[in-house]
């Protein structure tokens, strides 16, 4: 199974926001995807749980 990653730039320009918004998202909504540390200095969101979180955004 091939796992595909979005940095928060990628994020930011998939909705049209700034990076810091996609930060304050992650640290103040609970419901927002947790990221996964690859290594250090390297956080990334998978595209999977990204997909899912915007699906249930769209059905509320």
């Amino acid at each position: 199974m091939n796992i595909t990653y979005l940095s928060d730039q990628d994020l930011a320009v998939r909705w049209g926001i700034a990076r810091p918004t996609v930060w304050r998202w992650h640290r103040e909504n609970l419901s927002f995807p947790r990221c996964v540390k690859l290594t250090p200095g390297c956080s990334r969101w998978k595209l999977s749980d990204i997909e899912q979180w915007e699906a249930s955004r769209a059905t509320t």
